[in-house]
């Protein structure tokens, strides 16, 4: 019972400009699962690492 949940970053559209776009996975741990599932989430102070794997 999978649900697909798309998060967007509405400001980011406003504050820069978008060149490329990536597919990520993201990593939950603790109350971030419950507050996702609740529709609180926020992702305002989140980052992006990069990796070559």
């Amino acid at each position: 019972m999978s649900k697909n949940i798309s998060i967007k970053n509405r400001k980011a559209r406003f504050n820069y400009e978008v060149i490329d776009r990536f597919t990520a996975g993201i990593v939950l741990k603790g109350t971030e699962i419950k507050s996702l599932r609740t529709g609180q989430a926020s992702i305002a102070e989140s980052f992006c690492e990069f990796s070559n794997n």
